[in-house]
């Protein structure tokens, strides 16, 4: 496999080849020198049409810590705020020598046509493409939930998984869906009916509505941001409303089980779809998620650009 595209792409043994490299290049953040070798002389460029702070940073530092170039492209201040086309950029990224290609694109489905289109011979990661996939975002969950729930081996089978909110607009709940079942877990996502996709009875996943009962024997409860940047409707009738009926607060935390950990990716709505007091508590791994990012982008540049001979999916 050439690109990360989507999660959907990923069989069970690509998937645990990526989290079984990420953690064994997990302990280089240990050393005092935090650099591999592996990609020096590449050129890793992070095309980014939507502003983001964690997942750009996480990209940069995972490139970097493999001794590769890295070149930021902002679209704001960039050829494209003059109306440069997709297609003349990526030429403009191909005759630069660029090896990999990190994008973050409004438009779903942006990062599979710069792969497939023929205008560039650079491995593309998907970064992010409108509301439809994060598949980096899916696959340092699960190298979070591994760590978690499973000493870090394995996979995650019979493990419960219920993911909360916004998933109309979140391109981590489907990638998130799509890897999770791959690795054997149960999913349930939880948010009102205005917040969930059409066709979701057929992803691999079961549907509530009432939260209480969602979390009530879930190993792990995936807080969505609410993504009011995205809509254009009354989704729910006020943010107070949201909060009380879908947000996780102190006292909801209480009713877990004692072992079960609150995730989140990132940035929060403090106060709307999580209580401060809940994302600042030992049960959140909020912040180890920042971290196991890097990891697993690694893992995933590891792989993809020939730190491997196998590579993901063998070829």
């Amino acid at each position: 496999m050439q690109h990360l595209l989507s999660t959907a792409d990923l069989t069970r043994d690509d998937a645990l080849l990526i989290l079984d490299t990420a953690a064994e290049l997990a302990q280089i953040s240990d050393r005092p020198m935090k650099k591999l070798p592996t990609l020096r002389g590449r050129t890793v460029v992070n095309l980014f049409y939507e502003d983001s702070t964690r997942t750009r940073i996480s990209f940069e530092a995972a490139a970097k810590r493999l001794s590769a170039d890295v070149i930021n492209f902002s679209a704001k201040g960039s050829s494209v705020s003059k109306g440069e086309s997709l297609k003349d950029t990526a030429l403009t990224l191909q005759a630069m020598g660029a090896d990999a290609v990190v994008i973050r694109h409004a438009a779903s489905g942006a990062p599979h046509r710069l792969a497939h289109s023929g205008w560039i011979e650079s491995t593309v990661i998907n970064a992010g493409d409108g509301t439809h996939e994060h598949p980096t975002q899916a696959l340092l969950d699960a190298y979070t939930l591994r760590k978690h729930l499973r000493d870090g081996d394995g996979d995650l089978a019979g493990a419960r998984i219920t993911i909360v909110g916004d998933v109309l607009h979140s391109r981590v709940a489907r990638s998130n869906v799509l890897l999770l079942n791959t690795l054997g877990a149960h999913v349930t996502l939880c948010a009102p009916p205005t917040l969930l996709p059409v066709g979701v009875e057929e992803w691999p996943c079961a549907v509530s509505y009432a939260l209480d009962q969602a979390i009530a024997d879930a190993d792990a409860v995936m807080m969505l941001r609410v993504q009011l940047e995205r809509m254009n409707a009354s989704f729910f009738p006020s943010a107070h409303e949201y909060s009380r009926r879908y947000g996780l607060d102190a006292q909801r935390m209480s009713t877990l089980p004692t072992h079960t950990i609150v995730m989140h990716p990132g940035p929060m709505n403090r106060g709307m779809e999580i209580a401060a007091d809940v994302a600042d508590s030992k049960r959140s791994v909020i912040v180890e998620q920042v971290s196991n990012g890097v990891s697993v982008r690694m893992a995933v540049m590891y792989l993809l650009l020939g730190g491997a001979e196998s590579g993901i999916g063998g070829n």
